[in-house]
């Protein structure tokens, strides 16, 4: 490629390449088309999406899902605004994302260009770094040093900027600066000003090239600190261990971090990112954390802050020995200071722990651990009479009993939604490790449509079943468009009661009225049609099982599906705001 036809998008290209980066997400803008020509000539994909906020959940999801850092790239000015939300959900979820941002030309910054803002203020407090090229030859080297922030420490969205005069190649560049500088004095002068910043931007300009080194390295526990553990969990009569996101960020050991919660054999909840770790494993205790949690007497936090999940610390007692490992100092101690704290990932943590644990200790478990195997079961049998109870329409938690009879083995599942989802997240099992999402602590509406995208394209031989409620859905029915384009036929599922019924069902009782959680019951099937999927209806219970093998032939077919299940009201869930 000549010096002429080189450019700063095809810098770009090349990072993310060499640093293993395989999806670009995106919706397109003129300040950052030379980024998706050069990605896509380096071998990256290029998925288009409808919303910007979408191309960051998605980005998200691919870190949590492959543990490489999830890229996305957005216009100037309201292509960044539009993402705050899924970059803000990136930081609390603690996903390693790097959103690069189009700018105004660097010479018109300030003066009135168009989508010119300052961006960077505006992402300073939901970043963890964030910078702007001022000339071409900082392109590659603030690009690694962005995908590195981003995985350093404790993981998070970092945000680039790079402004259109960097991007395009310098040809085009001086047409766009120098046409209309007009004649005379004036016009001389100006013309010569600007000749001299493009020299300046171009200035070795193809000097430095991407490189495939990594230099990021997670925290690491030290010897000490595991021993002290080791001897708490030794002299423990009923230990509990909770693990968090935080413990898989390393994707590629994630079987690993499951064989060693196998090897300790502690009863172990699950959370976030974690669900699934264990499969349908015994060893995974499902229900009634908070009374296993009283009883304990080591608690271990792998990855798991004490915030409002735990009852901001309270559901921790002071007799218990606590143990804590984040990477996070911040959540290490956040509202309850653990007796043994330890920074560190928390996955790295449990694998060397089983490494230097002696096979035994078990025995001494086994009553505690059939007490909470007990209540699991039990709870299990409350649920599938829940289930049998007569609603209007569908029973939605019948309808989650059916979800788990049918999801396929090879799957990943996806929540967004309130009451609906969270009926669901109780009976519909992950099937492996990494194989659920959720926003996370953010309690984000709106990441689904982006999560199955993504899914969708990292695991295409799986099935991706995306559970929605039927507020939830309004937010990104419309990358139905984008699943059809690129070939992504995901299988979604609303659950629509016509209300915002988590909202609902405490504001009816505590204000007497339903204000502004109402809707109605949608057509959503005939939305999802006109984006190009197809669509079921469900409005009796022996619609639903021939719908959703209706769906998952569409989906083995190459076209997303959505089954718009109509669902009763129901109790189940009553008293469950969080606050």
């Amino acid at each position: 490629m000549s010096p002429d036809e080189m450019n700063g998008g095809k810098l770009v290209g090349e990072v993310l390449a060499k640093q293993g980066v395989q999806f670009l997400y995106t919706l397109c803008g003129g300040h950052i088309s030379p980024i998706l020509i050069g990605a896509e000539k380096e071998g990256v994909k290029i998925i288009d999406v409808r919303h910007e906020a979408t191309a960051v959940f998605a980005a998200d999801a691919t870190a949590r899902l492959t543990g490489i850092p999830g890229v996305a790239a957005v216009t100037a000015g309201p292509g960044l605004t539009n993402t705050i939300t899924a970059i803000k959900n990136a930081q609390m979820a603690q996903s390693p994302v790097v959103i690069l941002g189009g700018a105004a030309a660097t010479i018109l910054k300030g003066r009135g260009a168009l989508q010119d803002i300052d961006q960077l203020a505006l992402v300073k407090p939901i970043c963890k770094w964030s910078g702007s090229a001022k000339k071409v030859k900082e392109i590659v080297p603030l690009l690694e040093k962005a995908l590195e922030m981003a995985q350093e420490g404790v993981p998070g969205p970092v945000f680039l900027e790079l402004p259109l005069d960097l991007l395009y190649p310098r040809s085009i560049v001086e047409e766009m600066m120098l046409d209309g500088t007009g004649g005379g004095i004036g016009g001389k002068v100006l013309g010569l000003y600007l000749s001299n910043h493009l020299r300046r931007q171009f200035k070795d300009a193809w000097s430095v090239r991407a490189s495939d080194h990594k230099t990021y390295i997670s925290p690491i526990p030290k010897p000490d600190e595991l021993q002290k553990v080791l001897g708490k969990l030794k002299s423990a009569q009923r230990p509990v261990l909770i693990v968090g996101s935080q413990a898989t960020l390393e994707a590629n050991q994630v079987q690993a971090l499951q064989d060693a919660v196998f090897k300790l054999g502690i009863p172990t909840f699950l959370s976030g990112m974690a669900r699934g770790l264990l499969g349908r494993n015994e060893l995974h205790i499902r229900h009634k954390r908070s009374k296993a949690l009283r009883e304990a007497d080591v608690i271990i936090m792998a990855g798991v802050p004490a915030d409002f999940r735990l009852g901001y610390g309270r559901s921790i007692p002071r007799k218990a020995t606590h143990i804590g490992i984040n990477r996070s100092k911040a959540d290490l101690t956040l509202n309850k200071k653990p007796d043994i704290g330890v920074l560190a990932d928390a996955g790295k943590f449990l694998r060397m722990l089983a490494e230097n644990w002696e096979a035994g200790t078990q025995e001494q478990w086994i009553e505690w651990t059939t007490t909470l195997q007990a209540r699991n079961a039990e709870r299990d049998m409350e649920i599938q009479g829940r289930a049998d109870e007569p609603t209007e329409y569908v029973n939605p938690v019948w309808v989650a009993k059916q979800l788990e009879e049918v999801v396929d083995e090879q799957s990943v599942l996806i929540g967004d939604g309130g009451d609906f989802v969270a009926t669901a997240s109780y009976i519909v099992r992950p099937r492996g490790p990494l194989t659920w999402l959720d926003p996370g602590a953010f309690g984000t509406l709106g990441a689904g449509g982006g999560f199955a995208v993504a899914s969708k394209a990292c695991r295409p031989d799986s099935e991706i079943w995306l559970l929605y409620g039927d507020g939830s859905a309004g937010y990104t029915l419309a990358e139905f468009d984008t699943m059809a384009r690129h070939g992504l036929p995901v299988i979604a599922v609303i659950g629509n009661d016509a209300s915002w019924a988590q909202i609902a069902r405490d504001q009816v009782d505590f204000l007497g009225s339903s204000l502004g959680t109402d809707l109605v019951r949608t057509n959503y099937h005939l939305v999802a049609e006109g984006y190009g999927g197809v669509g079921f209806c469900v409005q009796k219970p022996e619609e639903l099982l021939p719908a959703l093998q209706n769906a998952k032939e569409a989906a083995r077919n190459g076209r997303p599906a959505l089954v718009n299940v109509m669902i009763g009201k129901t109790d189940f869930r009553k008293g469950s705001i969080s606050i």
